[in-house]
């Protein structure tokens, strides 16, 4: 009789866990977008007033949307091209920095790709929808030779797909704050909830890089609580081509781009060594 009454207080407690467990994981696997895109959005009248305070202007595809930003460089003389590929957060306005320090190591055109419902462009955010703006985004610019690619954090999966995807388009690749997949990534965030199995959105950067070959500089920071510099190990251990690692101990996620003009020659040696 104990036992049995022991029983079916155990079956009671697990139950009354186990609805709200079973409540919030529905919720988390219906919402996950909304957890892993925040988009900024702004009209398109104070995105160009914005960009072109920055030295920005509209990047159109052949339809004459807009589908990013760009910054042409000035010289008469030879120039290579970067595409950006942004994390998940703010809109491709918010890294207009990199051409600044782009500038200051070479004669670089720099485009920064705007994902779907992101900034002033319509549509919503999902690995379909990010990877199809960057696939449009590189075969407008691949007409002219190949381009640089730097991506950063979710967005270096982006990134590695278009590797992936266009190995003859893709010089270089500059992967900051990456991961192997995102799935381990989320798996680590959200430990209690079965993460890994419940994305829609993997980004499976490990796997589309097996389809490329060039050179791949990766970007890591010390104190990274976002994406965690493990899976950026991960990913670059597992890269079989030209690879060149760095890692800033102090940095944190959002600290990464703001590298010295010195760090950034060196990038540029590594991708055209």
């Amino acid at each position: 009789m104990i036992w049995l009454k022991l029983r079916k207080k155990t079956a009671r407690i697990a139950l009354l866990l186990g609805i709200p467990y079973f409540l919030v994981l529905t919720a988390v696997f219906l919402g996950q977008r909304h957890l892993l895109y925040f988009p900024e959005k702004l009209p398109y009248g104070l995105s160009l007033v914005i960009a072109q305070r920055s030295g920005f202007e509209p990047w159109h595809n052949s339809a004459g949307q807009v589908i990013g930003w760009k910054q042409i460089c000035k010289t008469n003389g030879p120039r290579d091209r970067v595409l950006v590929t942004h994390g998940n957060a703010g809109s491709a306005l918010n890294r207009v920095d990199f051409a600044d320090s782009l500038k200051l190591v070479g004669s670089f055109d720099v485009y920064i790709v705007e994902y779907p419902g992101y900034g002033a462009r319509p549509g919503s955010p999902s690995q379909q929808s990010l990877c199809e703006a960057a696939d449009e985004a590189i075969l407008l610019l691949a007409k002219d030779g190949p381009v640089y690619v730097i991506g950063e954090s979710l967005g270096t999966g982006v990134a590695a797909y278009l590797a992936g995807a266009h190995p003859q388009s893709v010089a270089g690749l500059l992967l900051i704050a990456p991961y192997h997949n995102l799935g381990d990534v989320a798996q680590h965030q959200m430990p209690v909830f079965p993460a890994k199995w419940m994305l829609w959105d993997r980004f499976p950067s490990a796997e589309n890089l097996r389809n490329y070959q060039g050179r791949v500089a990766v970007l890591l920071a010390g104190q990274d609580t976002v994406v965690p510099n493990k899976f950026g190990r991960r990913l670059y251990d597992s890269y079989a081509g030209p690879k060149k690692v760095w890692e800033v101990p102090e940095a944190t996620h959002n600290d990464l781009p703001n590298r010295p003009e010195a760090w950034w020659r060196e990038l540029v040696a590594f991708w055209k060594s």
